[in-house]
């Protein structure tokens, strides 16, 4: 069985989390208030039910580094060689994809970025955090969401807010050059045992590929 939180979910977002229903609203991460931006969107229903139903051997995972316009390429070709469907449902995820890589990167003014792409099917940071890097995009395209919360770091938030199914969040890190103090924190859903498969995305801006190393 899944471990189960018995923390109380809220329906209202923390403060200082910026919602749009446009790409353009990501923007509101440089707006000193703003500790996340969110950009809420609605999912075509026949995407989603192709996407949960992949078996989790075909849904695609990257660890790499490369540039924006380089995103719709490697896909297409990690989805060739993990079995991925082919097909519209195929090429809408890896052009969502690569179009959210390119509104980050300029966001961020990131000439790369480390793109992952994850099927998770364990508790994988699963404790409350803030990321220790200038900013991270993070979009859960299947299972359970990204969860918010605000406390001190190290502490459990009394409440929790799921950030919607395949809605960028672009979250300021530790990093970020003009954050202020922020109790913002966000954690993955813990799912182990539940037979659950989530599939995220994470994009974190690079400047010199060469400091990754």
């Amino acid at each position: 069985m899944a471990d189960i939180d018995l923390v109380a979910r809220q329906t209202r977002l923390p403060p200082g989390v910026s919602v749009s229903t446009a790409s353009e609203g990501l923007a509101a991460i440089h707006d000193p208030n703003c500790a996340a931006a969110l950009w809420t969107r609605a999912t075509l229903p026949s995407f989603q039910n192709w996407l949960d139903a992949l078996d989790p051997l075909n849904l695609p995972t990257a660890r790499i580094i490369l540039r924006p316009s380089r995103v719709e390429i490697a896909l297409t070709q990690i989805c060739a060689s993990v079995g991925t469907p082919a097909g519209e449902h195929r090429d809408r995820l890896i052009e969502d994809i690569s179009a959210q890589a390119q509104i980050f990167a300029d966001l961020v003014a990131a000439s790369y970025l480390r793109l992952r792409l994850d099927a998770v099917t364990t508790n994988a940071c699963s404790k409350f955090h803030m990321d220790a890097l200038t900013a991270r995009l993070i979009c859960t395209y299947r299972g359970r969401t990204t969860q918010l919360g605000q406390a001190a770091r190290g502490e459990m938030p009394t409440d929790i807010y799921d950030v919607p199914q395949s809605s960028p969040l672009v979250l300021r890190a530790s990093k970020w050059p003009t954050a202020g103090a922020t109790n913002l924190l966000h954690r993955s859903p813990p799912i182990e045992g539940s037979g659950e498969t989530r599939l995220v995305l994470v994009l974190d801006p690079v400047h010199d590929p060469d400091d990754e190393i």
